[in-house]
């Protein structure tokens, strides 16, 4: 009954008969049915044992042929659904299952034993225990509870957001030794008079049997004198002997009371861990707890702020682009559109979605105005949209293949190891949008964003975006370009624009590796993405040999070297060479010179010459360090960047009066 009222539903539809995730309870359901079906037969014809059996397999084997010649004729038609990436993520290892957008999903990584004590605490300890209790009285109850705490700890460890279903398996172990422990306690402190009848009437029956007592008595020891574990018998017949002497059983009431107190101050503990994680858990988690570089502790608010700002200053029609981890966010504090949200399961629109955000200034743009109106970025450090980005280009590179031209894995997006970002990086929609003001010499192009507003702690910044395309957001707002399930149904998946139309026919839909439907092999782009994710070193460096080729040849074809970056202009440079501060730009450009680093160091001012005019709070830059640590190339190539020689710094010192320190 449940399954025919959900297939009612629009989004749901055939998807409990087609997907091969859900097929599997609905023939756990239908096999139990077959067996019930036998059963009745067994009990009206009144069949025996044998005669059952052979029954329940001629009626499970016709059941099966039936269900592979069903397989066998609708699988080639498209009309069975492949599992999930997801759900083979949970037998795979984290980052292989071939579908970037599930790889990027931090809680798909593996749990760990912090993450089990965090969620668990003291049933940590208490649970395996009381496995192997149920497991050495297995029967029809326990073997429910061994089978559920094995798949609870199987999934969980290959996937942490699954801790959870380890909590009621685990509580369920726990209170089974938790009972054992307090059963066992109190027949020791209070049952002292069972104890004594129980030991009459052991003596009673040994002497009604006197003689044949004696005489097994005598066999048995003689057998034990044999055995080549007398000693471990003698060890036990004197340990039961101690305890149930006086002495003995003293010190069990003592072991009872002292088990007792520990299981108290233990359930205390865990009651008072329980509220407070609960407490933690229940928190917004979009407002943090941060320490600014005085020590001060503050609460960071910006997300929260930022929503409310979208709310109160943006029309009720406003399009948002952000990256879908905010999208639910978005929509239920600001009320307003989002681009994509947490629903992912149009790979192909997220994949749109990336490639707008990691891809060229220019082309993003034309993409960009054409479907939002505002852009919100997240910044700060962290786990910022910069620091996510790689995923990003991934994503977008698994359906738009010349995002990353036979780079699988984009290894051309990213960051050195010293911060820098690659050329793709560099001058990608995202990373001006992050940085603006910010980096020098980093900015959005003042004709196509507008930034109306950035968070206290520049956790948070939004642009306006400026030449929104109006006729393709009232195409898209028509209710005659929705693609309706039935008419006046609310169940109407949008389209997009005419104008992407010619960015959309570049597009490849992605399929994953389990889809049997798939009509197109793509066995080259998933052995070349296997290939760079088990060898991600050898495939950086193909990436940045490929991007150095490209702007050779870009190079040759303007006739001008570096033609591609256009030179500051003297107002940059000026605020940028007049500005005494310590950065992380700064940091990077210190060590690369004091390192003698040249081929990262002219890498990077090949990218972005302004750089070439950083200075740290004492007045210094490279120039400075050059000198400083006589590397006469370096200063060679900063000269012919315009760098001068002549200024001081805070002190007066200049680049030259360094060498005689």
């Amino acid at each position: 009954i449940g399954t025919a009222l959900a297939i009612q539903v629009p989004v749901v539809g055939w998807t409990p008969l087609k997907a091969l995730e859900q097929l599997g309870p609905a023939l756990v359901f239908l096999g139990y049915q077959v067996l019930y079906g036998c059963e009745v037969v067994r009990i009206r014809n009144k069949l025996g044992r044998t005669e059952a059996w052979k029954l329940r397999v001629k009626v499970v084997s016709i059941c099966a042929v039936g269900g592979i010649v069903l397989l066998v004729l609708f699988m080639p038609k498209g009309s069975l659904v492949p599992i999930s990436s997801r759900v083979r993520a949970l037998f795979v290892k984290h980052t292989k299952t071939g579908n970037p957008l599930v790889d990027s999903v931090a809680e798909h990584q593996p749990a760990n034993n912090k993450a089990y004590f965090q969620y668990l605490h003291h049933l940590c300890t208490l649970a395996p225990i009381g496995l192997l209790l149920v497991t050495f009285n297995f029967g029809d109850g326990p073997s429910f509870l061994v089978v559920y705490a094995t798949a609870a700890y199987f999934f969980s460890h290959k996937m942490v957001r699954l801790v959870l279903l380890t909590g009621p398996i685990a509580a369920a172990l726990s209170g089974i030794v938790a009972g054992r422990i307090v059963a066992w306690a109190i027949r020791q402190v209070w049952d002292d008079e069972l104890g004594v009848v129980d030991a009459a009437t052991a003596d009673g029956k040994g002497q009604n049997n006197g003689g044949t007592s004696s005489k097994r008595g005598k066999k048995s020891k003689n057998e034990k004198r044999e055995s080549s574990f007398s000693g471990l018998g003698a060890l036990s017949d004197g340990f039961n002997e101690f305890s149930n002497s006086k002495d003995g059983k003293f010190v069990k009431k003592m072991v009872a009371a002292t088990l007792l107190v520990v299981l108290f101050l233990a359930c205390t503990q865990f009651k008072d861990y329980s509220w407070a994680i609960s407490a933690s858990l229940s928190n917004p988690t979009i407002i943090l707890k941060g320490q600014l570089k005085n020590g001060e502790v503050v609460y960071v608010d910006d997300f929260r702020e930022a929503y409310w700002w979208l709310r109160d200053n943006t029309p009720a029609d406003a399009r948002v682009m952000a990256w879908w981890d905010y999208g639910y966010q978005i929509t239920g504090i600001s009320n307003r559109t989002t681009i994509a949200d947490g629903n992912t399961w149009n790979h192909e629109h997220i994949a749109l979605l990336g490639k707008i955000l990691t891809g060229e200034m220019e082309e993003s743009y034309q993409i960009a105005r054409h479907l939002a109106d505002y852009v919100l970025v997240w910044g700060g450090g962290g786990g910022d949209d910069l620091a996510k980005s790689p995923h990003l280009a991934r994503i977008a590179n698994s359906v738009y293949r010349e995002h990353c031209p036979d780079d699988p894995t984009c290894r051309a997006f990213g960051m050195s190891r010293q911060g820098m970002p690659s050329p793709m990086m560099s001058q990608s929609f995202l990373f001006k949008l992050h940085s603006h003001n910010i980096r020098p010499g980093v900015t959005a192009p003042a004709d196509k964003f507008e930034e109306v507003y950035r968070s206290k702690y520049g956790k948070v910044r939004i642009y306006k975006l400026k030449g929104v395309s109006e006729e393709s957001k009232r195409w898209v707002a028509d209710p005659k370009n929705r693609r309706c399930d039935v008419p006046g149904s609310w169940y109407c998946p949008g389209q997009y624009p005419p104008a992407l139309k010619e960015v959309l026919s570049r597009k490849k839909d992605f399929a994953q590796l389990e889809d049997f439907n798939k009509n197109e092999n793509d066995d080259e782009y998933t052995k070349k993405y296997f290939e760079n994710l088990h060898n991600p070193q050898k495939a950086k460096r193909a990436a940045e040999q490929a991007a150095k080729e490209g702007a050779t040849a870009a190079a040759a074809a303007s006739n001008t070297p570096g033609a591609s970056v256009p030179k500051p202009t003297q107002a940059e440079i000026d605020a940028v060479y007049n500005k005494y501060e310590d950065s992380d730009e700064s940091t990077l450009m210190w060590q690369l010179v004091s390192q003698n680093n040249i081929a990262e160091l002219e890498a990077w001012l090949e990218r972005e010459p302004i750089m070439a005019y950083l200075r740290s709070s004492d007045g210094r830059g490279p120039m400075w360090w050059a000198f400083e640590n006589r590397n006469q190339e370096i200063v060679k190539f900063l000269m012919k960047l315009g760098v001068p020689i002549q200024d001081g710094d805070k002190s007066g010192k200049t680049p030259v009066q360094l060498l005689d320190v």
